[in-house]
């Protein structure tokens, strides 16, 4: 067993970065990941790490000096939240585009306007396109195992895409959890040596980054990113395999819950993943085939491994913590929704949308949620097929 100790999920994600020791990592804190960088720039100052620590003047400029020296051939790494990430829009393209392992934490918290600090996923929801790799963590020890996992899934030859490790603002990242440590030589070890590709420093072998692309292979170019995506699928289960064998905690796209035999079930990405387990629980020690999936990976989004694990149901609800403003549901929705089309016999799918600026989750919510699920699977008609779960009417 590791060291035990008691951490915020900010704490944890700053260690994490400790024990990897990136050789850059620019930043401009954002509430809530401010903590991440404040407690990592004391790492550096304190000479526990051989990073640059690159202090700019705004979250553009912090990912535009990432992707600078990702380019240069260094092992490179950030964090940001809601308007931070959307500053950096331009630069999100940019870094996957030019494939790019740059390792990013993402502290999910509302989008303005208006002005909202707390944790929904119209953050990370929104750069969803934008060719990064997006983990998503329960609790903060998912969120560290998540980090160090991440470095070798980006920075894979088969893969080489950016990845974004994702939780959920304040719930995570500011509650203070028991969680299990690995030693520094054990997370050394597990993430290697980083070996650049094409370096600009390397001036023996002169490269061009950035060159105009138009037609003659632009969509050669965007083929490629959406190949690495797909082995990138391949490569998450080979590390999650590996980090399993040296921690003994076990990750693949998903978690299942009472799933095999259940008739109903409920899909969430983040925190609500405990607070519907719990539900999940209830239901079971009253005779309710009730089941759970926690999605973990959402790019690359796993619609054969869902289709096979959710198209026996009769009803299924998924709980989105961001909206999709003009469409029919929330992105995950949408997602899981096309995927179990693929079924031969697809359950009732219902959206709802929860948690947005950092609602509370509560139990009776996810009640809510299941009795009109076995209402569904018992022959019922589907009155709303998306919702809003927690909002005053």
């Amino acid at each position: 067993m590791g060291q035990i100790v008691a951490f915020t999920g900010n704490t944890a994600i700053a260690e994490a970065m400790r024990q990897i020791n990136p050789d850059v990592c620019a930043a401009y804190p954002i509430t809530p990941s401010t903590e991440i960088m404040q407690q990592y720039s004391s790492f550096v100052a304190d000479g526990l790490v051989d990073t640059e620590l690159v202090a700019v003047e705004s979250e553009h400029s912090a990912l535009s000096a990432c992707i600078g020296a990702a380019a240069a051939g260094g092992r490179v790494m950030t964090a940001t939240s809601s308007q931070g990430l959307a500053l950096m829009w331009e630069m999100l393209y940019i870094a996957s585009g030019t494939r790019l392992p740059i390792v990013m934490t993402v502290v999910n918290r509302a989008l303005s306007s208006p002005l909202n600090i707390h944790g929904d996923h119209s953050d990370s929801m929104g750069a969803r396109d934008s060719g990064w790799i997006q983990l998503y963590s329960e609790n903060a020890q998912e969120a560290y195992d998540n980090l160090i996992q991440a470095m070798r899934i980006g920075q894979d030859m088969r893969v080489r895409l950016p990845v974004m490790v994702c939780m959920d603002g304040f719930i995570i990242s500011h509650s203070i959890e028991r969680m299990e440590l690995l030693a520094d030589s054990q997370v050394k070890n597990f993430v290697k040596e980083y070996i650049p590709h094409y370096p600009l420093l390397d001036t023996d072998h002169p490269v061009t980054y950035g060159p105009i692309d138009l037609q003659d292979y632009y969509t050669e170019h965007k083929r490629q990113q959406v190949e690495a995506m797909r082995e990138a699928k391949g490569v998450i289960l080979e590390v999650a395999e590996e980090f399993r064998a040296l921690s003994g905690r076990e990750y693949a796209f998903f978690g299942e819950y009472q799933l095999r035999d259940a008739e109903v079930a409920i899909m969430v990405l983040g925190s609500a993943g405990g607070t519907a387990q719990a539900v999940v629980d209830e239901l079971r020690a009253d005779g309710v085939k009730a089941g759970l999936l926690k999605l973990r990976v959402f790019r690359p989004f796993p619609w054969e491994e869902i289709n096979q694990s959710l198209g026996h149901l009769k009803a299924l609800a998924v709980l989105d913590r961001a909206d999709s403003f003009g469409a029919f549901g929330g992105p995950v929705f949408h997602e899981v929704r096309a995927a179990l089309m693929e079924s031969s016999h697809p359950p009732k799918v219902l959206g709802h949308i929860y948690g947005l600026g950092g609602r509370d989750l509560g139990l009776e919510d996810i009640r809510r949620v299941y009795r009109e699920l076995e209402r569904v699977a018992r022959g019922g008609q589907v009155n709303q097929v998306v919702d809003y779960l927690t909002v005053r009417e």
